[in-house]
């Protein structure tokens, strides 16, 4: 008897290494992460939030927003940094992503990478991130958008 339950024991623990090693990794930078230099000609506007079902039964959250480029480059790609938070004011999620802009809106929304529409100087565009889970801690405000990458040409 208690062989088996070792055995069964081993193979439970065998499946969870399996199944957490075949996960993603979520790309993620740390708080302390320095912006980048050329942050502050992009700056983001309009932030809106939604939530939507997915087919797994769960929820889907969402953030759009607008971006321009006040600067004198083209933008070929942007990687943000989200941070929801606590009540406390403390960390509850730290997601890094690619921006992703909105190609279409009807009849569903569509999202193209930045370089398939690079942003050029004194351009605009709608974009949107997309987040499968939400920490269960947050504090249901909106969550800080910080601009750690840019790729320019």
């Amino acid at each position: 008897m208690a062989l088996a339950a070792a055995v069964v024991l081993i193979g439970a623990a065998v499946l969870v290494l399996v199944l957490e090693h075949g996960k993603p990794q979520r790309n993620v930078a740390p708080i302390s992460a320095a912006p980048d230099a050329y942050a502050s000609s992009l700056p983001i506007t309009n932030l809106a939030m939604s939530e939507a079902a997915n087919f797994a039964g769960g929820k889907v959250t969402y953030l759009d927003g607008h971006i321009a480029n006040t600067g004198s480059r083209t933008v070929t790609g942007v990687t943000v940094q989200v941070l929801f938070r606590t009540s406390a004011h403390e960390v509850a999620q730290n997601e890094t992503q690619p921006l992703k802009f909105i190609r279409i809106r009807d009849p569903y929304v569509d999202l193209e990478p930045v370089s398939a529409a690079p942003l050029k100087p004194g351009g605009a565009q709608d974009f949107r991130l997309i987040f499968d889970a939400v920490a269960p801690d947050w504090d249901g405000a909106y969550p800080e958008v910080r601009i750690l990458h840019v790729e320019t040409k």
